[in-house]
């Protein structure tokens, strides 16, 4: 009975692992990335990012492109001086990170894992370095959802942004922005082919 246990164990193993040694990309529609800002000691905004793309390779390699003209803050003029003065007219961002898929593949529909990511996020010319945890779920055979399990806090020096927002605060006549900003993501993954 052992040996027959061990058999199905495997034999499950190498079922659910092909779902996810193949090339997986992002559904940009079903997906969300958004950061936050505090302005004026206390006024705190939500802002997005409504276009990106990316995929998962079969080997872990995760490559998400951020439309930094899709930014959206809520007031148009704002999303201008963002693009403008801030990303600097630079076309997108990128995010790259290596996934466990080994860990991942052992997702049945409806198990989740939470996995721990170091990514690198490329802005502007500047590469920022971070760690988090990842919060997979599978959806479905050919679905799987991946989310910041925590918040992910950035901060505008170390992503060479500084300069951009000094010249937001003068713009605006702001007394001060919040030189730190936290991160949430949401990405939608369907199975290619």
């Amino acid at each position: 009975m052992k040996l027959l246990l061990k058999a199905i164990t495997i034999a499950s193993t190498i079922i659910a692992a092909p779902a996810f040694a193949a090339n997986w990309t992002l559904n940009s529609d079903a997906s969300h990335l958004a950061y936050g800002t505090v302005k004026i000691d206390d006024v705190g905004e939500v802002n997005s990012f409504t276009n990106l793309s990316g995929h998962v390779r079969d080997d872990g390699h995760v490559k998400i492109d951020i439309d930094l003209s899709s930014v959206e803050t809520n007031i148009d003029i704002r999303n201008e001086r963002m693009i403008e003065h801030v990303f600097r007219k630079a076309a997108t961002a990128t995010l790259t990170a290596n996934i466990d898929m080994d860990a991942v593949s052992k997702l049945k529909v409806g198990e989740s894992s939470v996995v721990e990511v170091d990514a690198t996020l490329s802005l502007v010319g500047t590469d920022v370095e971070f760690y988090t945890d990842m919060y997979i779920l599978r959806l479905a055979e050919d679905s799987v959802m991946v989310s910041t399990n925590d918040m992910v806090f950035i901060s505008t020096e170390d992503a060479g942004v500084s300069a951009g927002v000094d010249k937001l605060m003068e713009l605006a006549q702001l007394p001060g922005i919040t030189r730190t900003v936290p991160v949430t993501a949401r990405l939608m993954f369907s199975l290619d082919g």
